[in-house]
């Protein structure tokens, strides 16, 4: 396969999209890392995916989304949920919430939760709306390698991998975003990254302290 870095034009964004719809993955920038992506519904395209990072199967990916509506499409939403995502998105937070039935077992590794992610990045947000569709992406990286930040390290880890690389760029924040899970009601930060542990801790104890009903 013939690996192409392409400036994120319409035309290029465009492409890049189409290509999602027929299954294939793609890689593309967001504020914190460049990501590899597939449609997060078609299990067999998520498949390439592992396939291409050399992932390990029992590691789930994150759903990208362009919008607040996708979030909601795909996963449960609190009273806590929404005021983190009120406060943290679009941004370099991911956010693990209960998901619905249409999330395939295959993306979650069977979990009952699903990340979700809304960069903050007009190219990965164009790229998701062409595409019609969550966009299933962890790094661009073979994995246990740094995540890229660049286009030309995207190409060094998966060069005859994937067809297209969008390229927006050096990522400006540069570090894997932060993960917070309340999928069970309480707040647990998985990874720190750009966004505080204490940032999202604020929120979350205000809202206790101000609403006992807030997990519901």
């Amino acid at each position: 396969m013939l690996t192409e870095i392409l400036k994120p034009t319409a035309e290029n964004i465009f492409r890049a999209g189409k290509l999602i719809q027929r299954g294939e993955i793609v890689a593309f920038p967001t504020e914190t890392v460049y990501g590899l992506g597939a449609n997060a519904f078609n299990v067999d395209a998520c498949k390439k995916i592992y396939a291409a990072k050399e992932r390990p199967a029992d590691k789930p990916l994150t759903l990208h989304v362009a919008d607040f509506e996708m979030i909601e499409q795909i996963a449960e939403i609190s009273l806590a949920a929404e005021k983190l995502i009120e406060n943290f998105l679009p941004g370099p937070l991911t956010i693990i919430l209960p998901k619905k039935i249409i999330v395939p077992d295959f993306v979650t590794c069977n979990s009952k939760s699903v990340g979700v992610r809304f960069p903050n990045n007009p190219v990965a947000q164009n790229f998701i709306k062409i595409a019609g569709c969550p966009i299933a992406a962890p790094s661009a990286n073979i994995s246990g390698k740094n995540p890229p930040t660049t286009a030309q390290e995207v190409f060094e880890n998966l060069n005859g991998k994937v067809e297209i690389i969008l390229d927006g760029g050096k990522c400006e924040v540069g570090i894997s975003s932060t993960i917070v899970d309340i999928s069970t009601g309480d707040l647990k930060i998985l990874r720190q990254g750009k966004i505080s542990a204490e940032s999202l801790e604020s929120v979350y104890k205000f809202l206790r302290y101000n609403n006992s009903a807030f997990l519901l």
